[in-house]
């Protein structure tokens, strides 16, 4: 295997960087942690925490996002997660612990924000907006935004990754996100970050 490359660019949170390995990472889906408790589950998310310096690790389909603590220094920081990255994919260690169901994409709880069964239909159209418009946008961004339920005129999502931080995000998400459901999907008033 020849020597890889990773890339990396920035994200519009200063305090989160996106690698790209130039390989798969997820095959489905996308993974967040947001602790060195839930990283666990994982030993490359483990591995970037214990640089010690880190407070999020996003993994999405062909990249890992990774947010520094406040006060973190990512020019001493950014060697140190490359280093773990390299390791992990010219070790093609896996991205989980076979033991724990990280692996295992983990349907969101729809029931939290209950839907009306009549409103199957606009569920329908929301959901398919939101992953044909809104998550290659976020996901460029180095995040992902997660459908969670509509219920009384507003669309609940969750955001991940570089997203969940950022201050743009919430803007992003009153404004852009929520102009373009309203505008497509007329029953929807409001969309709130859950």
């Amino acid at each position: 295997m020849g020597r890889m490359l990773i890339q990396t660019e920035t994200t519009p949170n200063p305090s989160t960087l996106k690698f790209l390995p130039g390989a798969r990472v997820m095959e489905a889906g996308t993974r967040d942690f947001a602790s060195a408790e839930q990283a666990e589950a994982s030993p490359l998310a483990a591995a970037i925490f214990s640089t010690g310096a880190v407070e999020g690790v996003f993994f999405g389909r062909d990249f890992v996002s990774v947010t520094a603590a406040e006060g973190a220094d990512w020019r001493q920081l950014k060697p140190q997660v490359l280093a773990v990255l390299l390791d992990h994919f010219a070790s093609g260690a896996p991205l989980f612990n076979a033991a724990s169901a990280g692996g295992i994409s983990v349907a969101p709880d729809d029931e939290d924000y209950g839907e009306d069964p009549a409103d199957a239909e606009i569920v329908a159209e929301i959901r398919a907006l939101i992953d044909t418009r809104v998550r290659p946008a976020v996901a460029s961004d180095g995040g992902d935004i997660v459908y969670r339920g509509f219920r009384g005129g507003t669309v609940y999502l969750a955001l991940q990754g570089a997203c969940s931080g950022c201050p743009s995000s919430t803007m992003t998400l009153k404004h852009g996100i929520e102009s373009l459901l309203k505008h497509y999907v007329p029953e929807v008033e409001a969309v709130e970050a859950v």
